[in-house]
């Protein structure tokens, strides 16, 4: 079992930068790979961001890259998700969630099995 806590969001200007956490609780969460997504309102969840469980590799939607970046420290148990550049298509309840042990990190949310509860980014123009 993982439980995941998310934190970091904010009302932020247009360019601006925000950086999410993730912490998790749980043995497994070293070896788990991790993944952001993120819902507007009144649209479908969207894969955000992932990691791989030894943090080697990454990957983005085409909507972030070369704007967010996504990290983990295991030692801390947290995954992170730097944001810079925001715009305000970025709004959106952001949420972490974890896979099974050892598989690859994922895009689809049936690719990971806990969730965290969301923490809330909203972007003024």
């Amino acid at each position: 079992q993982v439980q995941l806590v998310e934190s970091g969001g904010g009302l932020v200007q247009a360019g601006g930068s925000l950086r999410l956490s993730c912490a998790a609780s749980g043995r497994t969460f070293s070896s788990s790979p991790m993944g952001w997504f993120r819902q507007a309102p009144e649209k479908e969840r969207e894969f955000v961001a992932a990691i791989s469980w030894t943090g080697g590799s990454t990957y983005y939607a085409d909507s972030v890259k070369g704007r967010f970046t996504i990290s983990r420290d295991n030692a801390k148990l947290t995954v992170y998700l730097q944001m810079i550049g925001l715009n305000p298509e970025d709004t959106a309840v952001y949420y972490c969630a974890a896979g099974g042990r050892f598989r690859p990190p994922g895009r689809r949310g049936e690719d990971y099995d806990y969730w965290g509860q969301g923490t809330q980014v909203t972007v003024s123009s």
